[in-house]
């Protein structure tokens, strides 16, 4: 088993209410992702699921242990942070102009002075997230959706970063769509060069990527195991349950 890569422990996350009141999020979350494989996390909407995306990528701070390769996550660089963890959020977000400027937006954030990425290698990063290399000079905001999304995600890949970070990849995609991206992110966890932790209410994704399902409700792991283990006879009766309602 590959070692771990990041590890969540006892985190917790408040938030203020309407009326100012301290209102619990995430509570004694523990668990840790490994280079190679892919955590899904589930559960009923509201359970604090994206907060722990947002927390990983230091949009959000927690009280907890939050370690990337055994150094405190937060003693880090936010900028340098997320060249190392990439989020790619639930709605597509592209800027104004070309597919090859777009890309090229992580880029500009590199402290250290790189060579240039020239036009085939954007052309393979754009295969391997099954986009068509001739579209480098379209006009980013004219893709389709699909397209859109599977572009943040060859966005997200420019900086090569040790983890990926995916909100709901499916949400807004048709189903051939949606197949298309289960195998480009196949092929991501296939390769063994990152890990994947990913937030989705669909659960044949799920069952097509997971290694690891850390199944959060309220803002507490009420199961952690495989996939397998959550659906077998010893899971919690709420978690049988929420899959077995779902199909």
């Amino acid at each position: 088993m590959a070692h771990p890569l990041l590890e969540l422990e006892d985190l917790g996350f408040c938030r203020k209410g309407q009326n100012k009141e301290s209102v619990t999020i995430l509570d004694g979350l523990s668990f840790q992702v490994r280079c190679g494989e892919v955590t899904a996390i589930v559960g009923p909407s509201g359970g604090g699921k994206s907060s722990v995306l947002r927390i990983i990528n230091r949009l959000e701070e927690s009280t907890g242990g939050l370690r990337l390769e055994g150094q405190e996550l937060r003693s880090l660089d936010p900028v340098a942070l997320r060249q190392r963890i990439a989020l790619v959020p639930q709605k597509s977000i592209l800027f104004e102009g070309s597919v090859y400027d777009n890309l090229l937006i992580p880029l500009r954030y590199r402290k250290k002075s790189l060579p240039p990425i020239d036009a085939p290698e954007l052309a393979e990063l754009l295969e391997r997230c099954a986009l068509e290399p001739g579209m480098l000079s379209r006009a980013a905001r004219s893709l389709s959706g699909g397209q859109q999304q599977r572009l943040c995600l060859a966005r997200a890949l420019m900086t090569r970063p040790e983890i990926l970070l995916l909100d709901e990849p499916t949400s807004a995609l048709d189903p051939p769509n949606v197949e298309r991206l289960g195998q480009v992110l196949a092929l991501l966890r296939d390769q063994g060069e990152i890990a994947i932790v990913l937030v989705s209410h669909d659960l044949a994704l799920v069952r097509q990527l997971a290694d690891q399902v850390v199944f959060l409700d309220r803002g507490r792991i009420l199961a952690l195991g495989s996939l397998e283990e959550l659906t077998g006879d010893a899971a919690p009766a709420a978690v049988a349950d929420f899959f077995r309602r779902r199909g």
